[in-house]
């Protein structure tokens, strides 16, 4: 191919929907594109004019109008345009212009339609519509839907080979030097295709059967076979194998089936390792599932700090196997919360039954299902209103300190701002609880807005729950009411800005010690949750998850249509983005921060990003015109 070419197809191919087209048929449209520079401020399309060809910018960036003259899009490498035109009547109906220097490719009408008859994602991607982000979203989840771990996956190395015509010692004592708990006992091929492969010299096999440990002791030994029998004689009519690419699950029933406890496992019918029963067990002890029964089971706060390497390899999982944010946020608060419980069952063991009813409140990330592996801890008390300081406080503060010490030995860091029930003035009962509340929605302060932005997102981990559910119920009552609130909430919610640019590009963290990196919970998830708060608040939502509110704030006419949409697809992008670099992290034995380096994603991520975070700068700016501060009295 022409190195032009090469380059041009190497370009589009980095970029959807061409990523995920034919290599026959990228060749071809490579091959047939006419290019066409723009000088900035020019007109590339304009309204009504005949079109037949679809546009690709090369680089440089375009808007799009629409023939009201309101921006409809703005667009960067690797974005198309005109494909609405072309299948509308061939004439222009969102006129382009180019905002700076560009280079457009002209892929022929006769290629576009060829594409979009001949692949299928590709005519989803013009023909729907979706907005890039909510198209990488909705893959995702339909990757997630169809994603069952593999048995493959379990496989740790390629399966020891004997030959039929060797003897039984001899294969002992190749499993004994290579610390095998099994063989694969094959023989020449014959007409039998069945399980035939050829090895790396082309010599073709054929997988007769399988000896294991159990055979040494109880075919051999308890037999009394001599050492130089043949493994010809050990082998079995039937063998009993697994595909490479079906699930764990299946596997495992196999193994229930056929009453073995070693799986030969092959890929187009060649070997490619034994997966044992063992190694299956192994792999579900890693599921959050078994991890929070076994957090239930520890007799101490040090059995439970104990579990933190458990932790990491749940979260790694989930996030392997194509959990979206919310389940991974939900399975790590329900971690979280069992932690908190457990602590809380063996501070009453210890300091015996609370001497009132209590519930343990938990705020912030936890109470709104989304926690990650970068967490700290905020929690309180609310009491019954029959505690008595004198007598009853300090019960409740060793049952915090029990609570939070354990916390921080498990991997939840102390609150810095020291939101936690150890803190007396966070250790009420429920009449100064709803006191507090009130007092922050009807005379708001920059304390006091703080202090709300943290507890307004609470709910039971321990306890009595109507304690909680009473100011839950307090504050979905009373926030609509008060403007000044909301208008001041609303302000709040402003000061942490997405990390965008003039135009297009990221503002990087300067920090000395994150420098060229986008701290993606401050500059995207944290506003994102903060704007959805409010208008959460504004509609006297009860929900606490972020996903939730926004169902809830969909019912109502807070929004204009989609609104609520484009903010769920930028909030999921955002948040996987941030967990799949914690697990990064993990991986390379770093200690997961928030801390996303966008040359470290790929380029189809990082325009993913981009459109994430112009959804969040254009909520922030909505917010502050659909809650302005309201005039004072005279």
């Amino acid at each position: 191919m022409d190195p032009e070419l090469f380059e041009i197809r190497q370009h589009m191919g980095r970029f959807p929907p061409f990523d995920r087209i034919s290599d026959e048929l990228l060749d071809e449209v490579a091959g047939s594109i006419e290019v066409a520079y723009f000088r900035a401020g020019t007109a590339i399309l304009e309204d009504g004019q005949a079109i037949g060809h679809l546009c690709y910018v090369r680089s440089g960036a375009v808007e799009v109008y629409r023939r009201t003259g309101a921006l409809y899009d703005r667009l960067g490498e690797g974005d198309i345009f005109g494909h609405y035109s072309l299948m509308r009547g061939n004439r222009v109906r969102f006129p382009a212009v180019a905002i700076e220097d560009t280079l457009i490719y002209f892929i022929p009408e006769e290629v576009f339609q060829k594409l979009c008859e001949g692949e299928d994602h590709f005519a989803d991607f013009v023909e729907l519509g979706r907005p890039r982000l909510q198209a990488a979203v909705e893959d995702q989840r339909k990757n997630n839907d169809m994603m069952i771990t593999r048995v493959r996956k379990l496989i740790a190395r390629p399966p020891l080979i004997v030959e039929m015509t060797d003897s039984i010692q001899d294969a002992a004592r190749r499993m004994n030097a290579q610390d095998a708990e099994a063989a694969l006992i094959v023989d020449a091929a014959g007409d039998n295709p069945r399980y035939t492969y050829a090895d790396s010299e082309g010599r073709l096999w054929q997988v007769r059967g399988i000896i294991t440990d159990y055979d040494f002791r109880a075919r051999v030994v308890a037999a009394g076979l001599a050492p130089e029998t043949a493994l010809s004689e050990l082998v079995r009519e039937r063998l009993v194998a697994i595909q490479s690419d079906e699930s764990v699950y299946e596997a495992m029933l196999c193994m229930l089936r056929n009453n073995v406890h070693h799986l030969p496992v092959v890929h187009r019918r060649r070997p490619i390792g034994i997966v044992t029963l063992a190694d299956i067990i192994r792999y579900e002890t890693r599921s959050s599932l078994y991890l929070v029964d076994n957090i239930f089971s520890q007799k101490s706060a040090a059995g439970l700090a104990e579990l933190l390497p458990d932790v990491r390899a749940a979260f790694t999982r989930m996030v392997r196997d194509g959990a979206d944010s919310q389940m991974v946020g939900s399975a790590l608060s329900t971690i979280g919360r069992s932690f908190t419980r457990r602590l809380l069952e063996l501070a009453e063991e210890e300091l015996g039954p609370p001497p009132v009813p209590y519930c343990f409140m938990a705020l912030g990330s936890m109470a709104r299902n989304e926690q990650t592996l970068v967490t700290d801890q905020d929690n309180a008390l609310v009491l019954s209103d029959d505690f008595n300081p004198k007598q009853h406080d300090e019960y409740f503060y060793l049952l915090g300190k029990r609570v939070s010490d354990g916390l921080a030995a498990c991997g939840y860091s102390y609150c810095k701002g020291g939101v936690m029930a150890t803190n007396a003035r966070w250790r009420q009962p429920l009449d100064k609880w709803k006191r507090y509340f009130t007092s922050w929605i009807e005379q708001p302060t920059p304390e006091r807005l703080l202090h709300a932005n943290i507890f307004f997102d609470l709910d039971t981990c321990h306890g009595d729950n109507r304690l909680v559910e009473a100011l839950q119920d307090l504050v979905a009552e009373k926030a609509p009411q008060h403007e000044r609130f909301l208008a001041a909430m609303a302000r709040n919610a402003l000061n942490r800005t997405p990390p965008l640019g003039f135009f297009r590009d990221f503002v990087m963290e300067q920090d000395g010690k994150h420098n060229n990196s986008i701290n993606i919970k401050r500059r995207g998830t944290a506003p994102l949750t903060d704007l959805i708060r409010v208008h959460a608040l504004a509609c006297g939502s009860r929900a606490q998850n972020s996903f939730r509110r926004l169902d809830e704030i969909d019912r109502t006419q807070l929004l204009g249509p989609g609104v609520s949409d484009r903010l769920r697809y930028a909030l999921e992008f955002l948040s996987i983005t941030r967990i799949r670099h914690q697990v990064f992290d993990i991986e390379h034995d770093r200690e997961p921060d928030n801390n996303v380096i966008p040359e470290n994603v790929s380029d189809s991520d990082r325009r993913n990003l981009k459109e994430a975070f112009q959804v969040l700068s254009n909520a922030q700016k909505f917010l502050r015109f659909r809650y302005p501060l309201p005039a004072r009295a005279s």
